[in-house]
C-alpha cells in the first residue's frame, strides 16, 4: 500500500514539486488565518459597512492595478527568486501590523494600507508561484499536480485556515497576524529548496529568453494580450472564465442574505453552506487523478459548464436549507474540476516564456468578472428580491454555455504550444 506522501505526491513527479506544494499548502493557511482575522479586526475598529466592505475590496483591487504587469515581471526574471522576495515583502508587512498592534497604535486606515500593500505583493507572488508547477512537473502530471495544489488550497484556506484565524483572534487581536507571518516566511524557505532550473522543459525557453534584447514592460505586455488575441483556444478560455464568474458573482454577493433571510437558515446555516462548497471540492480533487485516467477533458469541462447553468436554476427554485447544502456541494465539487482542468489546459498551451503574461489577464479575468458580478447581484436583489440573482446567472451562464459548447472540444484537444527551439527539433525530424 502506497504512504500518504506517494499518493499525495508522486515520486515520478519529483522533489522540486514536493518542495512546492509545501510551500503552496503553507503560505494558504497564513491567508486563511487572515481571511477570517482581517474582517474581524476592521470591524473591531468600526462597524461602518463602508469600511468593512472596502477591507474586501483592497484584497482584489490590486489585481486590477498591477495584475499585467506582475505577469510581465514573473516572464522576465527567475520566478522562484520572485515568489520568495514576494512572499518575504508580506511577512514584513505583516510584522509591521503585529507591531502596531501590539503597542495599540493600530488604526482602521493603517489596517486597510497594510491589507493593499499584502494584496499587492501576493499580485506578484501568484503571478511568479502560477508558473512553477509547468516548471516543476511533466505535462502528463499537470492535472495531477493542480488538483494537488487546489486540494491544499480548500483545506488550508477555505477550511482549517479561517476558523483557526477566528480562534487567534478571541485570544488577541496580534496573534493570527503573527501565525500568518510565520507561514508567509516558512513557505519563503521551503520554496527556496526548489532547483534554479526544475526541468529540462524549461532550458530552451530560458536561452531563447536570455538571447532577446530587454524590452519595456508594457511591450512585454502587449506582446502577450496580442498572443492571447491570436490563440482562439486560450482566448476561449479566458472569455469563459470572465463571464461565469460575472454570472457565478451576482448572486453569491448576496448568499449571506439568500441563507439568512430566503432559506432562514441563519448565521450557522450561512457558514454551513459556503462550508459544503468546500467540502465538495475536497472531495471531487481527491479523485480527479480517477477521473482524468476515464474521462476525456472535453467531456468534463462541458459536464462542469452544464451543472454550473443547473446549480443557478437549483438555487433560484428552492426553499429548502437541507437541499441548497447538497446544491452548494455539487457546485463545489465541479467548481474545483473546472478550476483543475482550465488552469492545466492553458499551462499546456501557453509557452513557457509567456506563462506569466497569460496567466495575470487570466486573474484579471477571474476578479474583474467578480468585482462586475457583485456590483449586478447588489443591484439586482435590490430591485427584484433575493432569488433574482440566482435567476440572473442561470440565464447568463446558459447562454454563454450555448456560445461556447462546440469550441470546448477544440479547446480541451487543442496541441500544446512548443517554444523556438522546440519547433525547430520538430521540423528537423519531419521526413
Amino acid at each position: 500500500m502506497p504512504s500518504l506522501g506517494e499518493l499525495i505526491a508522486p515520486r515520478r513527479m519529483g522533489v522540486d514539486f514536493r518542495w512546492l506544494i509545501a510551500s503552496f499548502w503553507t503560505s494558504n493557511v497564513g491567508d486563511g488565518v487572515a481571511l477570517a482575522a482581517a474582517p474581524l479586526l476592521i470591524a473591531s475598529m468600526s462597524d461602518s459597512p463602508a469600511l468593512v466592505a472596502a477591507g474586501a475590496m483592497m484584497q482584489f483591487l490590486p489585481w486590477l492595478l498591477f495584475g499585467l504587469h506582475a505577469g510581465a515581471i514573473a516572464d522576465r526574471f527567475d520566478r522562484r527568486r520572485l515568489v520568495m522576495l514576494g512572499n518575504a515583502l508580506r511577512g514584513l508587512v505583516v510584522l509591521t501590523l503585529c507591531v502596531f498592534l501590539l503597542t495599540g497604535h493600530a488604526t482602521i486606515a493603517l489596517v486597510l494600507v497594510v491589507t493593499f500593500l499584502y494584496g499587492t505583493a501576493e499580485v506578484f507572488v501568484n503571478s511568479a508561484n502560477n508558473t512553477l508547477l509547468p516548471m516543476t512537473v511533466r505535462p502528463e502530471d499537470l492535472g495531477l499536480g493542480n488538483a494537488r495544489l487546489q486540494f491544499g488550497y480548500l483545506v488550508a484556506n477555505q477550511l482549517g485556515g479561517p476558523p483557526l484565524g477566528a480562534f487567534l483572534f478571541a485570544i488577541g487581536s496580534f496573534w493570527p497576524f503573527l501565525v500568518q507571518v510565520l507561514c508567509v516566511l516558512l513557505a519563503v524557505a521551503l520554496v527556496s529548496r526548489i532547483a534554479k532550473t526544475p526541468v529540462p522543459l524549461r532550458d530552451s525557453a530560458t536561452r531563447e529568453s536570455a538571447a532577446k534584447p530587454r524590452t519595456a514592460v508594457h511591450t512585454d505586455i502587449a506582446e502577450g494580450i496580442r498572443w492571447l488575441w491570436r490563440n482562439p483556444p486560450v482566448r476561449t478560455l479566458v472569455l469563459i472564465i470572465l463571464t461565469f464568474n460575472i454570472t457565478w458573482a451576482a448572486p453569491w454577493s448576496i448568499l449571506v442574505l439568500y441563507a439568512t433571510e430566503h432559506l432562514h437558515m441563519g448565521p450557522v446555516g450561512y457558514a454551513a453552506l459556503t462550508t459544503a462548497s468546500a467540502v465538495g471540492g475536497i472531495l471531487a480533487t481527491l479523485t480527479f487523478g480517477w477521473m482524468q485516467r476515464r474521462l476525456s477533458f472535453a467531456l468534463l469541462m462541458r459536464v462542469c459548464l452544464t451543472l454550473e447553468v443547473l446549480t443557478h436554476l437549483a438555487m433560484a427554485v428552492t426553499t429548502a436549507g437541507a437541499a441548497a447544502l447538497v446544491i452548494l456541494g455539487v457546485f463545489g465539487a465541479y467548481a474545483f474540476v473546472w478550476a483543475t482542468i482550465s488552469t492545466t489546459v492553458r499551462q499546456r498551451l501557453v509557452p513557457l516564456e509567456l506563462q506569466g503574461r497569460i496567466g495575470s489577464v487570466n486573474m484579471i479575468g477571474v476578479f474583474g468578472g467578480m468585482v462586475i458580478g457583485q456590483a449586478l447581484g447588489g443591484a439586482i436583489a435590490q430591485t427584484w428580491g433575493l432569488t433574482a440573482p440566482w435567476w440572473f446567472a442561470f440565464v447568463g451562464s446558459g447562454l454563454t454555455l450555448v456560445l461556447v459548447w462546440r469550441s470546448v472540444s477544440h479547446l480541451a484537444a487543442a496541441p500544446p504550444m512548443l517554444d523556438e527551439d522546440a519547433r525547430r527539433e520538430v521540423q528537423a525530424n519531419e521526413p
